[in-house]
């Protein structure tokens, strides 16, 4: 039988001799989901798989932490996301918890849902378990301008809310049975995850939001607390947190991508600052 070894010779003994800490990889998920615009990348299968790859592949961890900050977006990268964080998960035998900041909202929320346990702040904003399509409508602005519109299609319904023309009764009939799909499956995906919330009823379902301390009693959130102190008390106080490295493009590198024949860069600012409103519109339905 071995005994421990006194804590003061820790510091002058090799690594092999002190006792294997343990580890927990931290892989931040912030931001709208989804191609926000050819300058802008949002979370995507494309832009976190490298991470989520990193943080499930390091040696002799104990879990993997997901710190969530998004307003939703795309529901095939949410979902996309969501599947490969359980593939992930079951394949390297790892639990994984999911730690709110500011917000897990919609396509948000459908990524904590892949962790076993969910984590929020009492002030976090949890939920919006809904589908939602906005645009803008160009048509009286270009008929006062003294612009016409041609398209030409094979198929009725290829020119589908072309903003640039007034709405089609029929095209709205086509975008809620699509987002009525989605619903389902989104709601399956919550009630397959979260028991409780499925307990709790579709009152759940509407696309509100709650706050953290809220969430809790409804099934949405396992607990409220931070990374930090909540993996301290799960696996010790000397638990190490190894954050994964983001791994993003530079600024000048997607600009030069943007500059392809048949555009340019004002093209792609034009895109980008578009873009930029629409993405600050996400955040602003939660009040941030």
């Amino acid at each position: 039988m071995s005994l421990p070894l006194p804590r003061f010779l820790h510091p002058i003994l090799p690594k092999a001799w002190r006792g294997r800490k343990p580890t927990v990889a931290v892989i931040r998920l912030s931001g709208v989901i989804g191609a926000v615009s050819p300058l802008r990348s949002g979370l995507s299968m494309a832009t976190v798989a490298s991470s989520l790859e990193s943080g499930f592949g390091m040696t002799g961890i104990s879990a993997v932490a997901l710190v969530i900050n998004s307003p939703g977006g795309s529901p095939a990268q949410s979902h996309l996301i969501h599947r490969r964080i359980r593939a992930l998960s079951i394949e390297k035998k790892v639990p994984v918890y999911a730690f709110v900041e500011d917000v897990a909202a919609s396509g948000g929320y459908m990524i904590a849902c892949a962790a076993d346990e969910i984590i929020a702040d009492p002030t976090s904003l949890i939920g919006s378990i809904g589908v939602v399509s906005a645009g803008f409508g160009f048509d009286k602005l270009i008929e006062r301008i003294g612009i016409e519109r041609r398209v030409h299609t094979q198929g009725e319904a290829k020119a589908m809310l072309d903003p640039f023309r007034p709405e089609n009764p029929e095209d709205i009939v086509r975008l809620k049975a699509i987002q009525a799909d989605v619903q389902d499956l989104f709601t399956t995906l919550v009630s397959e995850r979260r028991p409780a919330v499925r307990a709790s009823g579709d009152n759940l379902f509407t696309g509100a939001v709650w706050t953290g301390r809220q969430a809790l009693p409804l099934g949405l959130i396992d607990g409220l607390g931070d990374a930090r102190s909540t993996l301290r008390a799960r696996f010790g106080e000397e638990v190490v947190l190894k954050v994964v490295a983001e791994k993003q493009g530079s600024f000048v590198s997607r600009l030069l991508r943007r500059a392809v024949p048949g555009s340019t860069i004002v093209d792609g600012l034009a895109a980008d600052a578009l873009a930029a409103v629409e993405e600050r519109a996400a955040w602003a339905r939660y009040g941030l």
